[in-house]
């Protein structure tokens, strides 16, 4: 735990509002721009808007459809992807997820709060996890190694479960720095 707790002070030593901005351009830019490109590049490729990390959830039968689907160009690009932009991007939303959840979060007395500023890098590590066992079944298929194939779905969803809780995470702070500013200035108001 102390280890968590330093790791997590030493984010939020280093993360600024400027850092914060940064973040927020970079991650808007990459949704803007790169995203709907590389997507387009996929569909083009494989000739499916199918594909495993995309999902919340999925079965390995279905990984194994969309592994048929893809033929094996489809498949070849997709772990090329993998192992180029897909390096990436988590990257990109780590840096915006655990900005703004150190920056709205650190305004809270009790320092435990801060340790969910960890949280992104939890769902950065299962998206490189998803990312090796998709990419393997994609390399080996036909052949099937059950393990990998029931362990990428079990990835993804933790992947998932980690972004989306910190998106909530910034809902919450955002909402309770609004509380703690608005408590401010009913004080000021009144004094």
């Amino acid at each position: 735990m102390k280890s968590l707790l330093y790791l997590s002070r030493k984010l939020s030593s280093r993360m600024t509002p400027t850092i914060w901005f940064l973040s927020v351009v970079i991650f808007a830019l990459f949704l803007a721009f790169i995203l709907p490109e590389v997507s387009e590049r996929s569909y083009e490729v494989t000739q499916t808007s199918d594909s495993p990390d995309g999902s919340f959830f999925y079965t390995p039968e279905k990984l194994y459809t969309v592994a048929e689907q893809y033929g094996e160009s489809g498949r070849s690009y997709y772990i090329k992807e993998r192992f180029s932009f897909d390096i990436i991007w988590p990257l990109v939303y780590w840096f915006f997820l655990t900005t703004s959840i150190t920056v709205l979060f650190r305004s809270i007395s009790n320092e435990k709060w801060l340790l969910l500023n960890l949280l992104p890098s939890f769902g950065v590590l299962f998206d490189y996890l998803e990312n090796i066992s998709t990419s393997a079944v994609m390399y080996f298929y036909p052949t099937t190694f059950p393990f990998i194939s029931w362990a990428a779905p079990f990835f993804t969803s933790i992947k998932w479960s980690c972004i989306y809780a910190s998106f909530l995470l910034i809902l919450i702070g955002g909402l309770l720095r609004f509380i703690l500013i608005a408590k401010k200035m009913v004080y000021k108001f009144k004094n």
